[in-house]
């Protein structure tokens, strides 16, 4: 791992300590778990402070609730940090990023569409993929 990776870790580890539980999977590929109350603060300081790009986002459904992927890009350093967290079910409710980092717009929208997770605060909710006779409370990627 470059110095450059190490020290942006480093700063991570820093500003937000015990939050978060981090996992190098290679030297160019960081996973990051933290709880979803932390989320926006986190994403806040990777893309505003370190310069971190969204590159997208993932839901998957388990058994206990849906985990959120944030899959960020550090094209300087070569390297992607993924930032995890689990929105507990039944109450499929986080806080939306999309209000200080626009790219996360349509993702947030897709996974709420296709899981029913709920973003809460997010600018605009109207439907993305799914036509508008679908009906309310079903969710094409739930395992239910």
């Amino acid at each position: 791992m470059t110095d450059q990776r190490k020290q942006t870790l480093q700063e991570l580890q820093e500003r937000f300590g015990a939050k978060l539980e981090m996992e190098e999977r290679s030297p160019k590929r960081i996973y990051v778990l933290v709880d979803k109350t932390d989320v926006p603060d986190v994403i806040r300081f990777m893309f505003q402070e370190q310069g971190a790009r969204l590159c997208t986002a993932s839901g998957i459904d388990g058994r206990w609730g849906v985990e959120i992927i944030y899959h960020f890009s550090y094209d300087g350093q070569n390297m992607i940090v993924s930032l995890k967290t689990l929105v507990e079910k039944p109450f499929l409710k986080i806080q939306s990023v999309a209000t200080f980092l626009p790219a996360a717009n349509w993702i947030e929208r897709e996974i709420h569409e296709m899981l029913g997770v709920e973003f809460i605060g997010h600018p605009d909710m109207r439907r993305l993929l799914l036509p508008d006779d679908w009906p309310e409370g079903e969710y094409p990627f739930r395992r239910s």
